[in-house]
C-alpha cells in the first residue's frame, strides 16, 4: 500500500505541470514553448529547403551525387511540397547516374544514348554524345540528321541545315524523312529548307 500511495501521489505532480505548460506553450510559444516544440519543426523545415535549393544548384551544375544525397535529407521535414519535389529529383538523379555508369564505346552507343536524350529533351548533352559519334564514324547519315534535330530544337538553324544537307547527301532518303519530321518545323519556315528537302520545286 505505501509503494502505491507513493507512485499515486507523485504522478499527479507531472500532470499539473504538463497540463500548465502546454496551455502557456501553445499561446505563448516564443518564450517556453518556442524551444520545445516549436523547435524541432523550424529547423527542420528551413533545413530542408536549405538542403533543397543547394541540392537544385548541384543537379544543374551536374554533380549529380552530390546533389543525390541533398535531396534525399529533403525527402524528409514537415514542408510536403519540397518532400515531393525532392523525391521527383532523387530519382532522376539516380536515372542520369545509371545512364552514366553505361559504358559508351561505338558510333552506335553514343547515337543510341543521344536519341534518348532527344526525346527527354535534354538537348546540350544529346548534341555532345552525337559529336562523339561523329568523331567516331563521321559518314554516318543517320548521325547526321539527328544533329540535325538536335540543332534545330536548340535554335542553331544554320547549323541544323549543314547537317541536314549532309545527311541528305549521304543518304537521300532522309529527304523524304525530314519532310515528315515534326521536329524540323522550325527550320522548315527558311528558304534553305525548301530548297534543300523540296529541290522539285525550283
Amino acid at each position: 500500500m505505501p509503494e502505491k500511495k507513493k507512485t499515486v501521489t507523485v504522478k499527479p505532480k507531472p500532470v499539473e505541470t504538463r497540463m500548465s505548460k502546454p496551455q502557456a506553450s501553445r499561446n505563448v510559444r516564443p518564450a517556453d514553448g518556442a524551444s520545445k516544440p516549436a523547435a524541432p519543426d523550424l529547423p527542420n523545415g528551413a533545413k530542408q529547403m536549405a538542403a533543397f535549393e543547394a541540392a537544385m544548384k548541384l543537379f544543374h551544375a551536374r554533380k549529380l551525387k552530390e546533389a543525390r544525397d541533398l535531396f534525399s535529407q529533403a525527402t524528409n521535414g514537415p514542408e510536403r511540397d519540397v518532400a515531393q519535389r525532392a523525391s521527383l529529383h532523387l530519382a532522376m538523379c539516380d536515372r542520369r547516374l545509371q545512364q552514366a555508369a553505361v559504358t559508351l564505346t561505338s558510333a552506335e552507343d553514343y547515337y543510341n544514348y543521344a536519341v534518348a536524350l532527344i526525346n527527354s529533351r535534354n538537348l546540350a548533352e544529346a548534341r555532345s554524345h552525337l559529336d562523339r559519334a561523329l568523331q567516331i564514324s563521321p559518314a554516318s547519315d543517320h548521325i547526321h540528321y539527328a544533329m540535325a534535330v538536335v540543332l534545330t530544337l536548340s535554335g542553331d538553324l544554320p547549323g541544323a541545315h549543314e547537317s541536314l544537307r549532309r545527311a541528305i547527301e549521304l543518304e537521300p532518303r532522309n529527304r523524304l524523312a525530314a519532310r515528315q519530321d515534326s521536329d524540323l518545323a522550325a527550320l522548315a519556315n527558311s528558304l534553305q529548307y525548301g530548297s534543300l528537302v523540296y529541290p522539285e520545286r525550283k
